[in-house]
């Protein structure tokens, strides 16, 4: 009789140590779960804080638009097409675009830019007007806040992607819903914005 309680008892703490392993097993799995899922949150949400600098830069630039179109247009009244352009892009509604939209924007803002200076480097006026000047420290400005942007975006784009794709962490990415993100790329052409201090000092 003595045996088989001893046998009961014995069987009985190697369950409770089993049944605790597992306990003890399972936690640690729930909390490298929240751990990672946290990680991914917070990287997630510093791309979304990035790209909300650059939205604020874009919109920057697009409300000079106006200006740039005013102060030069009455100089070159038969370049109709570059301001076409300019003006087109500004017509569009720009709370109303979404992220990608407003990326294809800043490219076409960018294209149609150095064609504008190209025709203000035409007209010596039109280089010395206090107006322009102005416009011209202000697009200066906006333009090294939106590259130091979409440097900070990108650094971040890849923090995230990285915690996404390396092991085990793509596991539960995958199934928790995040997916990869893509880098601000600039084409070659378009990384040499208009400089427009020597477009003025020329």
């Amino acid at each position: 009789m003595f045996v088989k309680t001893y046998k009961f008892k014995s069987r009985q703490k190697d369950v409770d140590k089993n049944t605790m392993i597992t306990i003890i097993i399972i936690a640690l799995l729930a909390l490298f779960v929240i751990m990672t899922y946290n990680s991914l949150i917070r990287s997630r949400n510093e791309v979304t804080n990035s790209f909300a600098t650059i939205d604020v830069m874009l919109k920057k630039r697009y409300d000079l638009i106006p200006n740039l179109v005013a102060s030069v247009q009455k100089y070159a009244e038969h370049e109709k097409g570059v301001f076409e352009k300019v003006v087109e892009l500004r017509q569009k509604n720009y709370s109303s675009l979404s992220d990608e939209e407003k990326i294809t924007l800043d490219k076409e803002f960018n294209k149609a830019s150095r064609s504008f200076f190209a025709v203000a480097e035409n007209y010596p006026d039109l280089k010395a007007s206090t107006n322009f000047l102005q416009l011209q420290a202000s697009l200066n400005e906006t333009e090294e806040q939106l590259s130091a942007a979409r440097r900070t975006y990108n650094a971040a784009v890849t923090d995230y992607n990285n915690k996404i794709q390396v092991f085990p962490n793509n596991i539960f990415a995958g199934a928790l819903g995040f997916t990869k993100k893509e880098v601000l790329v600039i084409p070659e052409v378009e990384r040499e914005r208009p400089n427009v201090k020597e477009l003025f000092n020329s």
